[in-house]
């Protein structure tokens, strides 16, 4: 399985691409995740949105916030993997190449995330850390996570 990378801005997207992705991220993060919430939202223009391609078909999806707009730093978010597709890794390597780019953006940057509880072992060994207590967010356990510049 070859998988192919697409870094896009909002305004650089098909019709046909913004509609994957919504329809992706609709899928996973409202009707799997029993999460009724205005899903696209004012953070989108200001990011820069990764497509992960298998054969040309969206598989995963993440997107970066620019720094200054959300939080201080970077953020990472909207991390999705497509049920079709789980199981395969593709959701580390997605965040490889989110993070990749994020230091490349946003040099001597912290990155930060909004982590579903759940999956704070995963960020982890990527060598994000936890930062605060978990809270509520729609209804799932999110803790805040950052991945410093100094990683000691």
């Amino acid at each position: 399985m070859k998988l192919e990378f697409k870094w896009s801005r909002l305004e650089s997207f098909t019709a046909s691409e913004l509609y994957e992705v919504i329809k992706a991220r609709e899928s996973v993060f409202v009707v799997e995740q029993h999460c009724p919430y205005q899903e696209t939202d004012e953070l989108d223009p200001y990011a820069w949105h990764l497509s992960a391609l298998v054969n040309g078909e969206l598989a995963a999806y993440a997107r970066v916030v620019d720094p200054g707009i959300d939080n201080r730093q970077p953020s990472i978010g909207r991390v999705m993997t497509l049920k079709k597709f789980r199981g395969q890794k593709i959701g580390r390597t997605l965040m490889e190449e989110a993070l990749k780019f994020t230091e490349q953006k946003y040099p001597g940057k912290d990155i930060k995330i909004s982590a579903q509880v759940y999956l704070q072992k995963f960020y982890g060994s990527l060598g994000f850390h936890s930062s605060g207590e978990p809270y509520d967010e729609d209804g799932i356990l999110h803790v805040d996570m950052i991945m410093s510049v100094n990683k000691s």
